[in-house]
């Protein structure tokens, strides 16, 4: 049983898929590349519904009550006042902030003359409230059902549920990507989340709003885990960055169209049906399965072959391969397979609970869900100082997708070059640093240094959050890929829900806040240092492909010294040549399996060494010895 596992586990190893499979399906052809631009889309509609949530829960900037006649005096008289000073006389006055946002005077019945001083009571509204704009929009969550004073604390919980909707769909749907592939996974969770969608522009209530965006954030972080995945399993290694990044520049994109569609709308379920309508266009990815294709080395790695070789065999049409020198062309790889893996194999499946065996890739998706967890929650701090400059919604918005935009740019161009942990490492280190000076010297520095420091800080912090995001889909093993990185977004959701916890209490632990990012901040510095590097190489496939994953030196003299090997070896040269023997067997079985050959096998006609009258002597003659 040892020496069939062992060898079952060298024909394993011998089909590497970036090395002997991707290469034959034509590698990053143009097939992959229509693949891939197909699933930029999914990041637009899932980064639209996702932002959309700010101008859903925006409280407006001005807001009072509605004057109520029925407590005013019997003989008051509104057509005797202006209308300021009819608010003056039915509102209080608020030192700092203008007309009280939550209270209404209330006079004695008999009292007739307001000149002088009455007494007055101040009590709760009673009819409601008059608001401002709001961010483009007439109407939102906030406004439709008075989601203040008193309720005010409704709109931190509905954020916060939102993004536990997100935490549980990382969690759960990226593990059911593990299981069911990234093609089903992907049209389970956009047919969700369009059914969610279009119900909560018919929500009747501000508790079947909360609910019901929850469940469509949960399908939400489906659609964005199976997208992401599937784009980086079907490039190659020099594009893998650049695909990633383009689907982040997609996301960018909505955000920076989002507001103009605020203005338009001007409702919010309008807006809620505008950014439900891309949703509902992906579901045509149901009927066209080219544009989505299920990942080929998904299906490798999990061992469902008969699907893998259809899957492949489309690759190859598609991307246009065709070696003249073979002589049946494809016949090759598939017959590798064959050998490598028989005929009996059955499919396997893995779950996040794999984890509990490995060392390297449970260390790999802890460092990374906790600089991922920094990246996102420290952004609050960082957005919160530049409210003490511009108190304006609209320059905070774009102020933060501008610098999202520009750390996409930096990333492009900085960690192919100096790779993944050296960016991850560097953004962590002016991330925390950054923080930790506006925290102890905010009140000793110049103005225009805190806007700097703020500004930058918030450009690192969104590149650790991505390079983060990024870092930990290559780094984790293809079986266990959806899941993994599900944990590692699903940490990030936890740190952008803690901001609005502190609005939940009001902003009154802003300071520890700061304080606790800060330092896990300067602590992440240390964990980076444990991670692999993962530049120019391949995705590792199984388990033991990720466990395998070592920590290099973080400065190398050379490119490949951390491949140096311990002593100097020439490898043994065999005559075995595995190719040489697939195209051997592809030739045959095609031989075989013709019924009309187009030539014809015969050999020359030679003539017998004994003719018959020879042959009859020879056997007279033995005869006669025999008897004698």
């Amino acid at each position: 049983m040892a020496t069939g596992a062992s060898a079952a586990a060298s024909c394993r190893l011998s089909m590497d898929y970036e090395a002997k499979v991707f290469p034959h399906t034509g590698g990053y052809g143009r097939y992959n590349r229509v693949a891939v631009v197909f699933s930029w889309f999914p990041t637009f509609a899932v980064m639209l519904n996702l932002f959309s949530d700010v101008f859903y829960t925006l409280i407006p900037s001005a807001y009072r009550c509605k004057p109520d006649p029925e407590l005013l005096p019997s003989s008051f008289m509104p057509i005797n006042y202006s209308e300021q000073g009819y608010l003056n006389l039915t509102i209080p006055w608020v030192t700092g902030s203008g007309l009280s946002h939550c209270e209404l005077y209330q006079y004695p019945a008999n009292i007739s003359d307001l000149s002088g001083e009455v007494p007055r009571t101040a009590v709760p509204c009673t009819r409601g409230w008059e608001y401002s704009a709001v961010a483009g929009l007439q109407s939102n969550f906030v406004t439709e059902w008075n989601l203040v004073c008193d309720d005010y604390w409704k709109v931190p919980l509905q954020h916060i549920c939102f993004m536990m909707g997100w935490i549980v769909g990382y969690v759960f749907l990226g593990s059911l990507c593990d299981w069911l592939g990234r093609r089903r996974g992907f049209l389970l969770s956009i047919t969700l989340s369009s059914l969610f969608g279009v119900a909560v522009c018919l929500s009747s209530s501000a508790v079947v709003f909360l609910m019901l965006r929850l469940c469509q954030g949960a399908m939400l972080a489906g659609v964005f885990v199976s997208s992401y995945i599937l784009r980086l399993e079907l490039s190659d290694p020099p594009h893998r960055l650049m695909v990633a990044m383009i689907g982040g520049f997609f996301g960018v994109s909505a955000e920076l169209l989002l507001p103009g569609f605020a203005i338009l709308c001007r409702d919010w379920p309008i807006l809620q049906a505008v950014a439900t309508l891309p949703l509902l266009l992906l579901l045509s990815y149901w009927c066209c399965a080219s544009v989505f294709p299920e990942s080929p080395r998904w299906l490798m790695a999990t061992d469902h072959i008969p699907q893998a070789k259809r899957s492949l065999q489309e690759f190859t049409t598609r991307n246009g391969v065709c070696l003249q020198e073979e002589m049946y062309p494809g016949e090759t790889l598939l017959s590798e397979i064959d050998s490598a893996y028989g005929e009996d194999r059955q499919p396997r499946h893995y779950s996040v609970l794999e984890l509990r065996r490995t060392r390297v890739i449970w260390k790999n998706c802890l460092i990374l869900s906790f600089t991922l967890f920094i990246g996102t929650g420290i952004q609050y701090c960082f957005t919160r100082n530049l409210h003490i400059f511009y108190n304006n919604f609209y320059f905070m918005y774009f102020l933060r997708v501008i610098t999202g935009a520009l750390a996409c740019v930096f990333i492009c161009m900085s960690v192919n070059h100096f790779g993944r942990r050296g960016m991850l490492l560097l953004s962590a280190i002016i991330t925390g640093l950054s923080s930790l000076l506006l925290l102890a010297l905010t009140q000793y520095l110049q103005s225009g240094l805190v806007l700097v420091l703020s500004v930058v800080g918030l450009l690192f912090s969104q590149a650790l959050a991505m390079l983060s995001a990024f870092f930990a889909c290559e780094v984790m093993p293809t079986v266990v890929r959806g899941g993994c990185f599900g944990l590692v977004l699903a940490a990030g959701c936890v740190g952008r829900a803690a901001s609005s916890l502190m609005e939940l209490q009001n902003n009154s632990g802003h300071f520890l806040h700061h304080v606790i990012f800060a330092s896990f901040a300067v602590l992440s510095v240390l964990c980076i240092m444990l991670l692999p590097e993962s530049k120019r190489k391949s995705l590792p496939d199984s388990l033991k492909e990720g466990e395998s994953q070592r920590r290099p030196p973080l400065f190398l003299s050379k490119p490949d010294r951390d491949n140096l090997p311990l002593l100097c070896t020439q490898p043994q040269v065999s005559e075995y040549n595995p190719d040489n023997y697939s195209r051997l067997v592809s030739a045959t079985r095609k031989m075989l399996t013709k019924d009309n050959l187009p030539y014809r096998i015969a050999g020359p006609d030679v003539p017998s060494l004994l003719s018959d009258s020879n042959k009859q002597e020879h056997q007279n003659e033995t005869q006669r010895e025999f008897v004698s």
